[in-house]
């Protein structure tokens, strides 16, 4: 492997008196302009930054870049988390420039067009989800859970029942889910699951009460398995006087066979940069979408997108300026900047209009008979501790063969060596060696038999050189480093003196 493309660091390749540029003098008297700066803010000497030439430090960073690994290098099946392909048509549509010179805050007589596509991907995914409206100003899955269950919250204050403080999470859930109700303000009670996986309803009857605000519910849940009884549960929950909030991490399956809505869910999120093909990762951008029932719209963020036919005086109002941008004073408040990541909507929206009904109807039998393929064809070396259907995630609990010693995280790590991102791994927490897999529907037959081969022979090299895959990976820029080293003491600056 070339050290100099690959293994370097820039301080590394840098020389003393190098440079990649040549401005000219301007001129100016720095040295009286420096003397009016606070001492307390200046420096005592030259900041310590590589020098390098600039084909140095061009090559250092696009050969930097070919280490990542994202769906457009190769599968990525990780569970949870819905990493499927963004089509590019979509990523033109967000980058043209009538939408990318758009400025924020310009007034709604000026930004008609965006507002209906504002407004259009409300409906769509209001029709989606069964909901009777939606706000996209969430900027990610985790934040539109927590403006959910402020929405919640808010509803029940209206009422004036405030001793409701509690929601109740089951144990398989994301850990978002306890994470985000702790921020509302909200106390966290665990419901246990049954041995298939899908919550315990003997176990959630004693803890509905008159504090109950609400119960967080994925479906299918986080182990890929339809929770059935759900109707069962969302009249029990109701007839508690709380209300039903849909985690929409998983709706890619559902897509095309299911609304929340209809199944009794009266408040959800929906994951624009899961299920509908946004870009997704590395801290962002994101977008959480996040709908209720009838009844409960006035207790969405402001601002609001709405469509005017009239104006307050009952007057028609002209096409150019039917969308307008509100604030509800029953509203629970601004919980971004503006209107959410726009970018991030229209290419939800590119991706919708796209596919069409017919298209988005195959996206959750897709995802399913995808799921479903790989986790019969694994079981034989891979313990599946669920015996059922699932839908578009299956979760195994390590190597079916325990004896080898070989275990999630050196299959993860072999795998690096094929050319595939990892699953995710030991989540969830259920099981010791979770190893969860999700394909989506975006992977090509072809795509899941070179996986299949390859998760097979890692099985045989566990059983017969079981080194090979303790010891992997083999062939990537950093091989087979120290975990706890590296988490306990993470080498975060580049020490010069060290170095020598």
């Amino acid at each position: 492997m070339n050290k100099e493309l690959y293994g370097n660091l820039v301080f590394e390749l840098s020389h003393k008196g190098r440079k990649g540029y040549a401005l000219p003098a301007n001129g100016l008297d720095n040295a009286g302009a420096l003397n009016d700066m606070p001492a307390a803010v200046m420096r005592t000497g030259a900041p310590d930054l590589p020098e390098c030439d600039e084909l140095t430090v061009v090559r250092h960073y696009n050969n930097m870049s070919t280490n990542n690994f994202g769906v457009d290098t190769g599968f990525y099946p990780l569970g949870s988390c819905t990493m499927k392909y963004n089509p590019k048509l979509n990523e033109e549509i967000a980058s043209h420039r009538a939408f990318a010179g758009l400025h924020p805050f310009a007034p709604a007589s000026a930004v008609q067009g965006a507002l209906k596509a504002y407004w259009t991907l409300q409906q769509l995914l209001s029709e989606i989800g069964g909901m009777s409206e939606f706000t996209l100003n969430p900027f990610a899955g985790a934040h539109g859970e927590l403006t959910g269950l402020m929405v919640i919250r808010r509803y029940h204050e209206s009422r004036g029942d405030t001793k409701r403080r509690k929601v109740i999470v089951p144990d398989s859930a994301h850990g978002t889910n306890p994470a985000s109700a702790a921020v509302a303000g909200l106390e966290i009670v665990e419901v246990k699951s049954r041995p298939d996986g899908t919550v315990d309803v003997d176990d959630l009857r004693p803890l509905l009460d008159d504090t109950v605000a609400a119960m967080m519910m994925t479906n299918p849940n986080t182990l890929g398995i339809f929770e059935k009884n759900i109707p069962e549960i969302a009249h029990m929950v109701h007839e508690a006087g709380a209300l039903m909030y849909y985690d929409g991490a998983n709706l890619n399956p559902m897509l095309g066979v299911a609304r929340p809505g209809d199944m009794g869910f009266d408040v959800m999120h929906i994951n624009l940069h899961k299920t509908f093909s946004t870009p997704h990762g590395g801290g962002g951008p994101g977008s959480g979408p996040v709908g209720v029932r009838e009844g409960l719209e006035e207790f969405l963020p402001t601002p609001r997108v709405v469509r005017r036919h009239v104006n307050s005086d009952d007057q028609p109002v002209a096409e150019e300026n039917r969308f307008a941008i509100e604030y509800g004073p029953e509203a629970l408040g601004s919980i971004s900047a503006t209107l959410g990541n726009f970018a991030v909507q229209l290419r939800a929206l590119s991706y919708i209009l796209s596919l069409g009904s017919d298209g988005l109807m195959q996206v959750g039998p897709l995802a399913t008979l995808n799921a479903n393929y790989i986790k019969e064809m694994l079981k034989d070396d891979y313990l599946l501790p669920i015996e059922t259907v699932c839908k578009h995630e299956f979760v195994f609990d390590g190597l079916r063969d325990k004896s080898t010693g070989v275990t999630t995280l050196n299959v993860a790590k072999r795998l690096l060596d094929h050319g595939y991102h990892a699953p995710t791994i030991y989540f969830p927490l259920l099981f010791h060696e979770s190893l969860m897999i999700e394909p989506t529907e975006s992977e090509s037959l072809e795509t899941l038999d070179d996986f299949i081969g390859v998760m097979h022979d890692i099985a045989r090299e566990a059983r017969e050189t079981p080194d090979v895959v303790i010891n992997a990976p083999h062939n990537t820029p950093i091989t087979h480093p120290d975990d706890t080293e590296a988490a306990l003491h993470p080498i975060l600056t580049y020490d010069e003196l060290a170095a020598q």
